[in-house]
């Protein structure tokens, strides 16, 4: 017998015991569906046994590792779907490449054609899947079983990443007799994932899953074109050179070219920042150019190399940050729990941004505000401004493409862009890093070395910071003019070095510790680089450090 205590109370279980078995118990105490437990501080999946006394904590389907966990086991059963009506030559070509909203992107890299009838068969097939809950078995293999596992499986993706794994085991899924790789947890059995939809999509399919907050409701997936064709190029641009997984990345490391992809990388960014200056010259009469995207987007240096652009093109930029125009610290809204929040558009004085715009467009010479964080008030100390013909404003901020944030600026005056680190490199063919992991990583790393924030700081803010960009920035991205992605495919390689001291400090016990286990995971999949290659201008340097611009 093993002594459990949940929830301050003791209770006491037979042999063979799982955790499910315990969680059923306790199920309509909880709003939302279990997903998975800590013992004793650590995560474990609800088909494992309970194997000694322990204290347990349950995580549902709206927590953040619950979500992750829902969305990688609708994925494998994806896969084993498609594998049932299409067969294993279609199935072993899939690849989930990225998420557009609430939906994630698989299509075939092989030629076989994915056609709505066939979605349509793989969507009634994981119904079927969810009535005989089919569970997950796991079980470590290995290193050297694991590799030739897949290699006989034709995954030579998950190979390729093993090579370079440090551990002697690796832990395999098996669903119904397909066997996969996959980095985090997965649910009991198929019987749990019941709220999805399976549309098609371009060349492929879109997997539709309920957000986080409601993790029982799948909304009608809302289209970003703009924003999947700016996924699209990456990708495409990513199997140009060679490099689409982590395990690709690590083979470019260790056979010492990386520093000449770094050059071609950075060339390739400026390249497409000078097609956006051309394009606004082209344009002509632009006078503001709107730059918004969410937290470590890399704003502040695409603002500056874009500067750098457009004055090679005759143009004079003036940079405005968005911030300026805060409103005094004793006017500034206040969040659900009593925080000042500083990401609604009621923290910054809108009339008076409008007022200052459209007196500089008509001419006049304008006194700007800067924004004192220490004391929480806007001050004037001198910046005036007058606009020339060949002059243009360059405004940086979170609002940037909310209309209402310039709502009395001529449209034709404006220039919008949204920016964001897109990131478009798979750990492997079924295991897509999150845009939000990198971003995460980039904020830690920068707000270590610029603010002394701890990595226990960085993760407990970020949902915040999320729920803001989910508020302000994502419902706008669409109307932008341009999108730029600011993601580069080696910065992780980069970032390990400085994210990984930052992410050990964070000790057991701590509610940031189980996102800490888990950052830290995701970066052994990466051989570690150094920063000394990297060009002073690089948008890493904003991070790293070792910029030649005030970043």
């Amino acid at each position: 017998m093993y002594t459990l205590t949940v929830e301050g109370t003791k209770r006491q279980y037979p042999e063979g015991t799982t955790f499910e078995d315990v969680a059923s118990a306790y199920q309509e105490k909880y709003e939302n569906q279990i997903a998975l437990c800590a013992a004793d501080g650590k995560i474990r999946e609800l088909f494992k046994p309970v194997e000694q006394d322990c204290e347990v904590k349950f995580f549902t389907l709206k927590d953040d590792v619950g979500h992750k966990t829902y969305v990688r086991t609708a994925t494998m059963m994806l896969i084993k779907a498609m594998q049932d009506v299409a067969g294993v030559e279609l199935a072993r070509t899939l690849r989930v490449e990225f998420a557009i909203g609430r939906g994630y992107y698989v299509h075939s890299t092989g030629a076989h054609q994915i056609t709505p009838q066939l979605v349509e068969q793989a969507k009634e097939r994981m119904c079927q899947m969810v009535a005989e809950q089919i569970p997950f078995k796991k079980k470590a293999y290995p290193l050297a079983k694991a590799m030739k596992l897949f290699k006989e499986q034709g995954m030579t993706d998950k190979e390729k990443l093993f090579r370079y794994r440090r551990s002697s085991y690796v832990n395999i899924y098996e669903l119904d007799g397909y066997y996969d790789y996959y980095y985090g947890y997965m649910l009991p059995h198929t019987g749990y994932v019941k709220y999805f939809d399976l549309i098609p999509y371009d060349e492929g399919m879109m997997l539709v899953l309920p957000k986080k907050a409601n993790p029982t409701q799948v909304e009608v997936f809302a289209d970003r074109p703009m924003l999947y064709q700016t996924l699209k190029t990456s990708q495409k641009w990513y199997e140009q050179i060679g490099i689409e997984t982590v395990g690709d990345l690590n083979d470019r490391i260790c056979h010492g070219s990386l520093s000449e992809l770094i050059l071609v990388q950075e060339a390739e960014q400026e390249r497409k920042i000078g097609e956006i200056a051309k394009d606004i010259v082209k344009r002509g009469g632009v006078k503001f150019i709107m730059i918004a995207g969410p937290s470590s987007s890399g704003k502040t240096s695409f603002s500056h190399r874009l500067s750098i652009q457009l004055r090679t093109l005759g143009l004079v930029p003036h940079p405005i940050a968005l911030d300026d125009y805060f409103v005094n610290r004793e006017f500034t809204p206040r969040d659900e729990n009593g925080d000042y929040n500083f990401e609604c558009l009621e923290a910054i004085d809108v009339e008076q941004f409008n007022k200052d715009m459209t007196a500089l467009l008509n001419g006049e010479t304008v006194e700007l505000p800067s924004f004192n964080f220490k004391t929480g008030l806007r001050e004037y100390k001198g910046n005036v401004k007058k606009l020339g013909a060949e002059d243009v404003l360059v405004i940086e901020g979170i609002h940037g493409l909310n209309d209402k944030m310039s709502y009395s600026l001529p449209s034709e005056s404006k220039y919008k862009i949204y920016i964001s680190a897109l990131t478009s490199l798979n750990i492997d063919d079924h295991n897509r890093i999150p845009t939000t992991d990198g971003r995460l990583l980039r904020r830690m790393v920068r707000d270590a070395r610029t603010r002394g924030a701890s990595a226990k700081r960085t993760i407990e803010m970020w949902p915040s910071v999320r729920r803001g960009e989910e508020e302000n920035i994502f419902p706008f991205q669409e109307s932008a003019d341009a999108m730029f992605n600011s993601v580069l495919l080696y910065e992780l390689a980069v970032l390990k070095q400085f994210a990984e001291p930052l992410l050990f400090s964070i000790q057991p016990g701590e509610p940031e510790y189980y996102e800490a286990k888990r950052l830290l995971k995701f970066l052994d999949y990466f051989l570690g680089v150094s920063s000394e290659n990297l060009p002073n201008n690089s948008i890493c340097r904003e991070f790293v450090g070792g910029s030649c611009f005030n970043v």
